[in-house]
């Protein structure tokens, strides 16, 4: 079992970075631009080496649109789930990317779509990477992992 590592960031940025990730990649599909989705690649992993407290987009809200519109409500999270769904993140947008530039455009275009629809789950609150992290750390949920 892996125990929960509390962080806190300011609610506002952690809906922004939610919210935002979704729509670059919703505009990366609509507007077909393969070099958005390499930046949100570039989002998604940085967020992951840097962890959840210094991942680019909350510093991009913090120093920007906090100075102007102060809030200081913050709320916890589980530093290690948030880690591996970002890092799951990037492995997916990754494998959109290259297949993308490398393999079939017309796939990778597909894969962006379901990848959009994943991220905006997650944007509105069911994060499923967070989710199966818990359950695979916890043993509460997936009995195929508890220990007899």
């Amino acid at each position: 079992m892996i125990p929960s590592k509390p962080v806190s960031v300011l609610k506002h940025a952690f809906i922004f970075c939610r919210y935002g990730v979704a729509v670059l990649i919703w505009a990366a599909f609509f507007m077909k631009l393969k070099w958005l989705m390499a930046a949100v690649f570039a989002i998604l992993f940085l967020s992951a080496l840097l962890k959840v407290g210094r991942a680019p987009m909350i510093l991009l809200y913090s120093h920007t649109i906090n100075k102007i519109f102060r809030s200081e409500h913050y709320e916890v999270l589980n530093e290690n789930a948030m880690r591996f769904a970002h890092v799951l993140g990037s492995a997916l947008s990754l494998a959109c990317v290259l297949t993308l530039y490398f393999f079939n455009e017309r796939t990778g275009w597909v894969m962006v779509f379901f990848f959009a629809i994943l991220k905006t789950i997650s944007a509105l609150g069911f994060c499923p990477a967070s989710k199966l992290f818990d359950c695979a750390t916890s043993g509460s949920c997936c009995s195929f992992l508890k220990k007899s």
